[in-house]
């Protein structure tokens, strides 16, 4: 009998397989960056073949480390970057352009044709989410009206398109030969084409971006069997089960699955999800409305989400582009050099800013700067940014469900910063809790699969696999922690009308 579930992680900047046993804990895992492609500012790009070629690498590396074959494997799940849109020509399997990733704000100009009728909230009650660039319905349009040919294609019935699950799925499950085009409601949730209610697509908003309906995956429920492996030799037969968005993903995989629980995943760009259980509620402050999960034919459950565009992806900055750390692991020991940021302020919004302002007119500032400020400052000050923008969006969760959160669970690569993770509970003057198993993502990925085909019995047996691992308790001054969040909101001002016609 089979011991254990896969689960493939396709990320913004990696894509890992992670193994877990019946306990929820690692077995074995393999992983592999692939390139960040920037053709211009503001235009960030991954190549779909790239994805695809390193999904199948590091399925072998897990299934090598652990020394199993696919006869071990119950199950697979998959997770990933939400927004990021592929097409790609369904009679050969070649993307016609490269995935135009969810940080991407080319598409701006078509938000603003869009939001000329009706403004920026104008598909929001029904879908959940405001006219952004963040969202993958726009990045279809672009791609059909500035590829050549693209758009006669799609008309024809040749093209499809996905999020990088869909892209996954489909070549995992035979491609050209057969492929499986589907995707779970979470996902669908993202493109701005989903009703909310009927988790269908919906043909008025469809026919407002001019997208033929033939291009889209059929939305499907998280956590049921969608078709076997055949496009992957190293897992033939094996069931694909689960899909779940990433952040979705790590909701579940933080066994939050009932109304009033949230988490936060602290990772490219930081993403907190509250679950409103099986009610829609709409935000009155910034927030998007969203699917938390949907099991097999089980009622869909909601959510509140809460999206920062950059986070960890602000100490990638740093080390690439500065060259200011060799490695993203060496920010805390820069960070701890000084005691505080010295007056310095870094406000990241490189592709704008998003919950709880929504301002693509803004860009990055760095703000507050003497001739005392060092580097270590500046290492902290982005750092701080993080939790700063975290706990703008707690602040808007708490707002818009009644009941302020007590406690914060985390995940995701920057909650081993200690640092960190010790401000952001002093910031939110609340505790925050990590969890043993950190890679709550994939985690949840491979339990959506694993309930699918019985290899857990249920949610409580899930919830029972929880472990806390550490806990940071708040302890600094509510007078100091509220001046610094004035200081913040502050420095925020300084980022926006930054981008007119003439800017971008």
């Amino acid at each position: 009998m089979a011991q254990y579930v896969l689960a493939i992680d396709q990320g913004t900047t990696s894509t890992r397989t992670i193994i877990f046993d019946k306990t929820g804990s690692i077995v074995s895992s393999g992983q592999k960056e692939h390139e960040q492609i920037f053709p211009q500012a503001g235009w960030v790009e991954h190549d779909p073949k790239e994805i695809w070629d390193n999904t199948r690498e590091v399925i072998g590396q897990a299934l090598s480390k652990a020394n199993i074959t696919r006869h071990d494997i119950e199950a697979v799940g998959i997770t990933n970057q939400r927004e990021t849109a592929v097409v790609w020509d369904k009679t050969t399997g070649i993307p016609v352009y490269n995935a135009i990733v969810w940080q991407d704000t080319r598409t701006q100009p078509i938000v603003d044709r869009l939001a000329a009728d009706g403004g920026v909230e104008r598909f929001k009650q029904k879908v959940g989410l405001p006219l952004a660039t963040y969202f993958s319905g726009t990045k279809i349009v672009w791609i059909l009206e500035n590829v050549p040919g693209a758009r006669d294609k799609a008309n024809n019935g040749d093209l499809l398109f996905g999020t990088t699950d869909s892209w996954v799925l489909w070549n995992l499950t035979g491609g050209v030969e057969g492929g499986v085009h589907a995707t779970d409601v979470t996902n669908a949730s993202r493109t701005m084409f989903m009703d909310l209610e009927t988790l269908q697509w919906d043909d008025e908003i469809l026919g407002i971006f001019d997208v033929p309906k033939s291009m889209l995956p059929e939305i499907r429920s998280s956590s049921e069997v969608y078709g076997v492996a055949s496009g992957h030799s190293l897992l033939r037969e094996v069931p694909i089960a689960g899909i779940l968005g990433d952040q979705q993903a790590a909701t579940f995989g933080q066994a939050a699955f009932d109304q009033g629980e949230a988490k936060n995943t602290y990772g490219t760009g930081n993403f907190i999800i509250f679950n409103t259980g099986t009610e829609i509620v709409h935000s009155k402050n910034g927030l998007l409305t969203t699917l938390g999960y949907k099991l097999g034919d089980d009622a869909p459950h909601y959510a509140l989400e809460g999206s920062i565009a950059v986070t960890g992806s602000l100490v990638q900055w740093l080390r690439d582009n500065l060259g200011l750390i060799g490695s993203a692991d060496e920010i805390e020991a820069l960070a701890k050099t000084v005691d505080d940021n010295g007056g310095a302020y870094f406000v990241p919004a490189f592709s704008g800013l998003f919950a709880p302002y929504w301002r693509s007119d803004a860009r990055g500032a760095l703000v507050g700067l003497t001739r005392f400020v060092n580097k270590g400052h500046i290492a902290r000050a982005a750092l701080e940014a993080t939790a700063f923008q975290t706990r703008e969006v707690i602040d808007a969760v708490n707002a818009d469900s009644g009941v302020p959160l007590t406690e914060l669970k985390v995940d995701g690569g920057m909650i081993a910063n200690n640092l960190l993770m010790q401000f952001q509970a002093d910031l939110l003057g609340v505790p925050v809790i990590r969890p043993v198993v950190a890679e709550t993502t994939a985690l949840g990925a491979a339990y959506a699969a694993g309930l699918a085909v019985g290899f857990w019995s249920g949610l409580d047996e899930l919830r029972a696999n929880w472990q806390e691992d550490s806990r940071w308790t708040p302890s600094m001054d509510t007078a100091e922690s509220d001046r610094l969040l004035r200081n913040w909101k502050k420095a925020v001002t300084k980022t926006l009308d930054w981008v007119d016609e003439d800017v971008r």
